[in-house]
């Protein structure tokens, strides 16, 4: 990340002492910091056909969530096509004439589409994304996960719970909403699964347990670990 700052400006890094999934190889890490959103390929599974659901994350346990769900909903509604976006840079996301780092229309749209579902996770607050998507095409479109001012310092189990973005939050939504704009899926939200038995709502794969179980890997296709 640092070999695609700009030498020119002031960046500042900050990071947690926790293990990590790596996700991208260097090149590709670069790239990504570079561009500040892209599409991973990698999790996605609408080839060359239009997504029904765009699964978006900026942070590092939203992007796990993220990508949980996004697991959890290629396993269970197999038919549905999803995109996955991952955002290292909001400033990205707003139009040129904003922000030097902005894109313009079409590439935006080539990320998000023009008119599908966009489920996005996000380590901040929500309405942070709905400004800064205000003037896209349908921004209505966006359904952002993030802090609710839920929780203090405790595990990541804990505050993706207590803020309802755990993975089949998003997930939950993803089926429910990808079925909106595609009859195709017959039920797909039905064919979610189960709430956890403890009552508070569908039960995340990345976190599960009260302690907070970071052992979870990506495990369609090839490994987002190791």
């Amino acid at each position: 990340m640092s070999t695609a700052c700009n030498r020119a400006t002031t960046s500042t890094v900050v990071i947690d002492k926790q293990p990590h999934l790596q996700y991208l190889t260097l090149d590709e890490a670069e790239q990504h910091c570079i561009d500040g959103a892209s599409i991973w390929h990698w999790a996605s599974n609408e080839e060359d056909l239009e997504p029904d659901v765009v699964m978006a994350a900026a942070g590092d346990v939203p992007t796990q969530e993220s990508l949980a769900a996004v697991e959890w909903l290629r396993e269970r509604v197999p038919d549905m096509k999803v995109r996955v976006v991952n955002v290292v840079d909001l400033m990205s996301l707003f139009t040129p004439d904003v922000h030097p780092h902005g894109m313009d229309q079409t590439r935006f749209v080539d990320l998000f589409t023009a008119d599908k579902p966009v489920i996005f996770a996000f380590h901040g607050y929500q309405r942070a994304i709905h400004e800064i998507v205000h003037g896209r095409v349908n921004p209505e479109r966006f359904h952002v996960r993030g802090f609710n001012e839920e929780g203090t310092t405790t595990t990541p189990f804990d505050m993706v719970v207590l803020n309802d973005y755990e993975p089949l939050s998003p997930g939950g939504a993803g089926a429910q909403t990808g079925h909106s704009f595609s009859p195709a899926f017959g039920r797909p939200h039905r064919r979610a699964g189960k709430l956890d038995p403890e009552g508070r709502g569908l039960l995340p794969r990345a976190f599960r347990g009260p302690a907070g179980d970071r052992g979870w890997t990506w495990r369609i296709g090839v490994p987002a670990g190791g």
